[in-house]
């Protein structure tokens, strides 16, 4: 009985997923679409243009399909250095769009988020865009920018964010809405909203304390503290710290060297995993196995798992197509 309720509950939680979530569906319901896992397939996000860019100035948020053995990787650069790229409204609209892009391209293997301005990675919302809103307005951008940053951390492949500089308020949240975090040791983060009288409102307090603890997380937001990248690596808000370099882009160097470990493997694997553990820490252990079982079968019936198993039989690499 209790294993038929969690098979249930984690059937009526994957139901509210789309995409990914919808073949893991199909098992528990007695229906497997292998194909469904990535049916979609978009044009490459390499074409949004920002409202500034239209205007003849800079792009403020960069989209880089990388090629040959990176092949797969795809990098999204904040580049406003004016502002120590922070977030306002038209980099919220333009990372939406190509977010919407990404999340259907299954040529798409992981998303790496840096910073094209050296020493900063976000410094947060845009303070003087905020200024000059009306109260009715602040609530509509922090809910636009609360769902963008959640569909960042909904991305059905791996995603790291390289922090080789500043991180606070918004920027730490959208870091903490992927699934790896790397700075260097001169970086600084900090959910600092408490000291302009607000609270962070893009996830903040639902994914710092989920990541370091409860109590970790209240202290550093009930202080508006900032930590450095030594600090972030000890409580565990950072899996990797690494010494700056001369071109100040050692985290994202080192982002990129995680995100080749991840290219070789199985895309729809990497995928189904990512839904499995995403919904089972949501969940009581029962349940989140009963999630894991349905995400499991999506794979067996996949091209890729018996190609996975001659490659072994042949002692050669496998040569996977997310099929």
């Amino acid at each position: 009985m209790a294993a038929a309720s969690a098979a249930s509950v984690a059937l009526s939680l994957l139901q509210r997923r789309g995409g990914l979530a919808a073949a893991a569906v199909a098992t528990l319901s007695g229906s497997s679409s292998p194909s469904s896992l990535a049916r979609r397939c978009c044009s490459a996000a390499r074409g949004y243009s920002s409202e500034a860019a239209k205007g003849g100035e800079e792009e403020e948020l960069r989209v880089r399909y990388l090629d040959d053995e990176h092949k797969g990787i795809v990098v999204l650069g904040l580049n406003r250095a004016h502002s120590r790229n922070a977030l306002n409204k038209n980099v919220i609209k333009t990372l939406s769009k190509v977010l919407e892009a990404l999340k259907s391209d299954k040529k798409v293997r992981t998303v790496i988020f840096r910073s094209e301005v050296p020493g900063v990675f976000c410094a947060g919302a845009d303070l003087k865009e905020r200024a000059k809103m009306h109260s009715s307005e602040v609530s509509s951008f922090v809910s636009r920018a609360r769902t963008t940053i959640n569909d960042i951390a909904n991305l059905p492949v791996p995603t790291i964010a390289a922090i080789d500089g500043l991180a606070l308020g918004g920027g730490l949240e959208l870091a903490l809405a992927c699934d790896i975090r790397v700075a260097v040791t001169s970086a600084k983060m900090g959910l600092v909203e408490t000291k302009l009288a607000i609270i962070p409102g893009a996830g903040g307090t639902q994914r710092l304390p989920r990541t370091i603890g409860v109590s970790l997380a209240k202290e550093l937001i009930f202080s508006a503290r900032v930590v450095d990248g030594n600090e972030a690596k000890s409580i565990g808000l950072i899996s990797h710290v690494v010494e700056q370099n001369e071109g100040g882009d050692a985290a994202y160097r080192r982002a990129l060297a995680l995100a080749r470990e991840f290219l070789p493997q199985g895309p729809v694997a990497m995928r189904v995993a990512k839904l499995a553990i995403n919904q089972g820490m949501e969940v009581d252990m029962l349940t989140g196995l009963a999630i894991e079982e349905a995400c499991y079968a999506q794979t067996i019936p996949t091209k890729d798992r018996i190609e996975g198993l001659l490659a072994f039989k042949e002692k050669r690499p496998p040569r996977y197509k997310g099929e």
